[in-house]
């Protein structure tokens, strides 16, 4: 096995890498639709799409992985993003419909999307196999990596037209095959090993199943996620009621995902004191804050000034999520773990999240859509204390 300075840098260089790849798609696709003469709604459904994908293939992926140890899961992202690569050309060479931009927009996210439970479950492999591992650090650096290059990205859209977007994804979607590359990957007899009897493994409705508290948060997170990933997804909506441009747009960017980098001493601070599933609760609450500040914001400057709330949002729910994931389920099924957190807190609430809010922006405008975000954060805020309540209940018996 490699060492565990060698791993840890090349780790923290795949987060980084794979979060710059994310910044300059996610970050600005909104926009690029919208710039090609699409509707908001539009644009929410072409969102949608992204995650839908996302919703058949990465319970399919990570259920494969986890029968098959002996294959490396950089060798999984490396297939899945050698076609993303040719398809990011293809559209921006192109200016495709409606039926077409949403094929490829739903091909992104079977091939890039699907990258999130897979990054992480390489870090936690390496965790498990009792490699100290510092994930939320690593993740910090992802989101640190995600400000800067969307600052860049903007001061190039703003130089060179929104669509020079796409040209900057394509130049990270092949730095991080080279990260990729370059990741030492964990020797397949430290991973625990499929049983013979149960070869299929276990289903995502097994897993719900056995861990009701498991269950009971991932739809808090749900909830949460789905009030505060549309406020990301449609930021470009947000500044340009608040009369700013596409510069403006890069800087809220990196305020929103600089903050981040932050919450990965605060994430590891609480977990000393604190459950992952605690933590969780306490992002779900900020995630109720964000939409009510942004309300409350009366110009643009304002606006940018409440963004780094991420810190305690959304930046604490990921590495939280990660660790609550690893920590309630099988060892043999912990990839599958990873994706299920991943359809279930992300892929499946960006996805109606903003179905619902781009036509919402469309219908009454983006207070409509933050009054939608607080509410559906704030059931997520009461379903979490729900699943406290059982673990605490169950730890009792």
């Amino acid at each position: 096995m490699a060492s565990r300075k060698r791993i840890v840098l090349c780790y923290v260089l795949l987060q980084a890498s794979f979060w710059g790849m994310i910044s300059s798609i996610c970050a600005y696709q909104a926009a690029i639709v919208l710039d090609r003469g699409f509707t908001t709604g539009q644009a929410g459904i072409f969102c949608a799409l992204c995650y839908l994908a996302s919703l058949f293939t990465q319970p399919v992926i990570g259920g494969w992985a986890d029968r098959h140890p002996s294959v490396p899961i950089k060798q999984l992202l490396i297939v899945m993003l050698l076609p993303a690569v040719a398809l990011n050309l293809v559209f921006y060479f192109t200016r495709p419909g409606f039926a077409l931009t949403a094929l490829i927009i739903f091909l992104f996210g079977v091939l890039e999307t699907n990258s999130y439970p897979l990054i992480d479950s390489m870090g936690m492999q390496y965790v498990n196999a009792g490699v100290k591992i510092p994930y939320s650090f690593a993740r910090g650096m992802g989101s640190l990596t995600y400000a800067v290059l969307c600052v860049v990205t903007g001061l190039l859209t703003a130089r060179f037209g929104m669509q020079a977007a796409l040209l900057a994804h394509c130049a990270e979607q092949l730095l991080l095959i080279v990260c990729l590359l370059a990741f030492p990957s964990i020797p397949a007899r430290l991973l625990p090993q499929p049983q013979a009897k149960s070869a299929s493994g276990h289903s995502i409705w097994q897993i719900l199943k056995k861990n009701r508290v498991f269950t009971l948060m991932l739809i808090a997170c749900f909830f949460g996620m789905m009030g505060v990933m549309p406020i990301s997804n449609f930021l470009v909506s947000l500044v340009n009621s608040h009369g700013g441009g596409s510069t403006a747009l890069g800087v809220a960017q990196f305020l929103m995902a600089a903050s981040e980098l932050p919450s990965a001493l605060v994430f590891g601070l609480l977990q000393k004191k604190m459950s992952s599933a605690k933590i969780l609760l306490i992002s779900i609450i900020f995630m109720v804050v964000k939409p009510l500040l942004i309300l409350a914001s009366g110009s643009l400057g304002m606006l940018l000034a409440v963004q780094p709330v991420q810190m305690l949002g959304y930046g604490l729910f990921f590495p939280a999520s990660v660790y609550f994931a690893n920590e309630s389920v099988d060892p043999a099924d912990r990839v599958q773990g990873q994706s299920i957190r991943t359809i279930l807190s992300i892929s499946l609430s960006t996805l109606l999240g903003s179905l619902v809010s781009g036509y919402l922006i469309d219908l009454g405008g983006t207070t409509l859509m933050l009054w939608f975000s607080t509410g559906c954060a704030f059931i997520g805020v009461l379903i979490a204390l729900g699943a406290l309540a059982v673990q605490k209940k169950s730890l009792r018996v």
